[in-house]
């Protein structure tokens, strides 16, 4: 491998369907996914990915019933609580996408811990996406530059497409690749803005079985890409 992308985002998508056809409950399927993020956050990071942002959960998985968005905010605040040796001893920074509200407090405060404990760490960011949507995160930048306009801290002419990226929730480079799994083919409001040139990759693999042999097949695929960024070769 010899053209590593700096940021990858993973869209982990597949974990209930995982479970639901191992005649498991979708909950099983959460908790592999878990363990499967926790090998791939190591892999990257001895890989030389700078960056690897992840969507743990949407702003639109409120929809799903009690029991299930129980059982996720109950899994994350265990693997941020447990995990935090582990993320900690490989120099793994931790930081958060996404809007607090209307996150429980237990869950809060399991985030701003391991952010707290891991602001120092260099080898790699893992940017946990959670309670994440896209078009809200342009949405509440949109907020901040009028609230910096309004009080003088910048010129409306001043603003570009490079520096409206320390508006968003992580100020954070552009997504070089893009990786989605669960045989579906869509952005579904992930990271928007940040990924105007990602190459993207869709497998129809579950997230569950996205390990790193497969997750070395998507940066085969970024390698042999011709990034042209609107140029012409």
């Amino acid at each position: 491998m010899n053209k590593i992308p700096k940021h990858v985002g993973i869209i982990m998508d597949g974990n209930g369907r995982w479970a639901t056809e191992q005649g498991l409950k979708r909950s099983a399927g959460h908790k592999e996914g878990g363990k499967t993020l926790e090998k791939l956050a190591k892999h990257a990071k001895n890989l030389g990915i700078k960056i690897l942002s992840v969507y743990a959960f949407s702003t639109d998985n409120f929809k799903r019933s009690k029991e299930e968005v129980d059982y996720l905010m109950n899994l994350l605040i265990y693997y941020f609580n447990e995990k935090l040796e582990t993320i900690c001893k490989e120099g793994i920074k931790v930081v958060f996408s996404g809007r607090r509200e209307p996150l429980r407090k237990d869950v809060l405060m399991a985030m701003d811990s391991i952010v707290k404990k891991t602001k120092d760490n260099k080898e790699c960011i893992l940017n946990i996406c959670l309670n994440y949507g896209g078009q809200e995160e342009i949405v509440d930048a949109i907020v901040k530059v009028h609230e910096d306009i309004t009080a003088g801290k910048i010129d409306k002419n001043e603003l570009n497409r490079e520096n409206f990226f320390k508006y968003l929730y992580q100020d954070l480079p552009p997504i070089d690749l893009l990786i989605r799994t669960g045989r579906e083919h869509r952005l579904s409001n992930f990271m928007l803005y940040q990924s105007y040139y990602a190459e993207i990759y869709f497998t129809d693999t579950y997230f569950p079985d996205f390990l790193e042999k497969e997750f070395d097949e998507a940066i085969d695929y970024y390698e042999n890409r011709d990034r042209r960024f609107g140029n012409v070769k």
